[in-house]
């Protein structure tokens, strides 16, 4: 069954790759529109996250907020065949503007190592190739969960000249190698660990949640400078944008430093609001502490 599925995959984002971008977005939004009509989880956790995260929208504003949501993951889904089958001469045509790639430049040219944080906000895969073209870059990787499509995706992702590594203390290890010698280290501030010992609750959108602090304890060992990054979809491609983290991610105490890295997650977010990924289970807080907030869809 799970070759079957790859299988499907892969042909899907042939059949999008050849699309032109506008024509498989649209045929991405149709998907969404499609998915929100049938429900199912992806929904009721995406309208659970809005209703959370915007609780002063009127409820026919967070439902809009849902449904423009979904249409965004199916744009997501869709423009994957143009971003991971295309080479990287064609899909760095795609990207409009670059509004604070100056930062990462002049850090590396002092010898000062870059912690880029790019939410699951616009087309994150988009962040990561353009990034290898700022200097040496490193980056996390996690086999999907259906492995056959781990090689077009760890060869799509390597494309522009990034190097991936794996989530263990080796890949860790030459983040941290990397950052010392001036490159530029990839890090999600806004997925959830398995490990407890890897993060702490922290609040994002006025809600606790689980937060990592790998990307904090990289920013002290090394002295790097934190800048946060994310590719907005636009009319015929993206907008990528580069903000400083504010000087709060570089204090002492790591609740203040977390406090600063979600924050800067939700400063990205309100440029694109619908284009988060918001059928992500974010809010949920480890150890859990009663009844979750989505026992009640599982």
């Amino acid at each position: 069954m799970d070759a079957l599925k790859v299988m499907l995959v892969k042909a899907t984002l042939r059949l999008s790759s050849v699309l032109p971008l506008g024509l498989a977005r649209a045929l991405g939004r149709g998907l969404g529109l499609l998915y929100w009509l049938v429900g199912g989880r992806d929904r009721q956790v995406t309208a659970r996250n809005i209703e959370l995260a915007f609780p002063d929208l009127a409820p026919p504003e967070q439902g809009r907020l849902v449904r423009h949501s979904m249409y965004a993951t199916g744009e997501l889904v869709v423009e994957m065949g143009h971003i991971w089958l295309r080479p990287w001469s064609y899909v760095s045509t795609l990207i409009k503007a670059v509004p604070g790639a100056s930062r990462i430049i002049e850090a590396q040219a002092s010898g000062r190592g870059v912690v880029v944080l790019a939410p699951h906000l616009g087309n994150w895969e988009v962040v990561g190739l353009h990034l290898a073209e700022l200097g040496n870059t490193v980056s996390l990787y996690e086999p999907p969960r259906f492995a056959g499509l781990g090689p077009l995706i760890k060869y799509a992702r390597q494309s522009s000249g990034a190097t991936l590594v794996p989530t263990n203390r080796g890949g860790v290890a030459k983040l941290l190698k990397t950052l010392k010698h001036g490159g530029i280290a990839g890090i999600l501030p806004d997925q959830t660990p398995a490990d407890l010992k890897s993060g702490q609750n922290a609040l994002f959108m006025g809600i606790p949640c689980f937060t990592g602090t790998l990307a904090i304890n990289l920013i002290r060992r090394t002295g790097a400078l934190a800048v946060f990054g994310f590719a907005q979809r636009v009319p015929g491609g993206f907008v990528l944008c580069y903000k400083p983290a504010e000087d709060a991610i570089y204090n002492a105490d790591i609740a203040v430093s977390l406090a600063a890295l979600n924050r800067g997650t939700e400063a990205c977010l309100h440029q694109c609001v619908d284009q988060y990924q918001w059928e992500y289970k974010r809010f949920r807080v480890r150890p859990r502490q009663g009844p979750g907030l989505y026992e009640d869809l599982e």
